[in-house]
């Protein structure tokens, strides 16, 4: 006489195939791991490897977002934070000009700046174009040269102020006349 062992039902596997939905599906995983390594029904350890391959699904897939994002130089991401600290500084160009409207003269600092906004400003200071980590956020470069001129730009790369990978601020609406920014790099003695 043969024992014929009984065999898992489909709602396990539909438990494990759940695991392959990236980050959600994590708790499904393990649900299918345990579920598959616990049992005595045939089909138990296909199960626990099912789970397993879609925690390593989400694994792989947020491993590469990371490298992508923050470790990788020279891909579409560098684009995107240049493109993101144009923007942010396109944003601070007139914090700064209120600033002096208000006080009658630019901040000392950007910090200094930073203190005077609301609480709830969407102002910042910081560049997001600078990613390195477990380093301080670098804010933007900006340096008051008199009491009507200052420098503000992002650093790029090379985190070195007047080189070729310094991003600009665009001034848009008014005269670049009326505004205190310089864009020109400082004369060299």
């Amino acid at each position: 006489m043969t024992v014929k062992s009984e065999k898992l039902s489909g709602f396990p596997f539909v438990v494990g195939g759940l695991s392959f939905i990236p980050l959600i599906g994590v708790p499904f995983g393990v649900i299918a791991i345990v579920w598959g390594l616990v049992t005595k029904k045939t089909g138990g350890r296909k199960l626990a490897i099912l789970g397993a391959c879609g925690i390593l699904l989400t694994i792989l897939l947020y491993g590469a977002l990371f490298y992508f994002g923050f470790v990788q130089r020279g891909g579409v991401y560098d684009d995107l934070r240049a493109k993101l600290a144009q923007t942010t500084l396109n944003g601070l160009l007139p914090a700064i000009e209120v600033y002096r409207l208000q006080n009658g003269t630019y901040p000392d600092s950007l910090e200094q700046l930073r203190a005077s906004l609301p609480k709830d400003s969407a102002v910042m200071v910081i560049d997001p174009s600078d990613v390195r980590l477990g380093g301080a956020p670098r804010p933007f470069f900006y340096q008051r040269v008199d009491a009507d001129h200052y420098y503000l730009r992002g650093l790029g790369q090379d985190g070195k102020p007047f080189t070729a990978d310094d991003i600009l601020p665009q001034a848009g609406g008014g005269p670049a006349g009326e505004l205190g920014l310089l864009t020109d790099p400082p004369a060299q003695h």
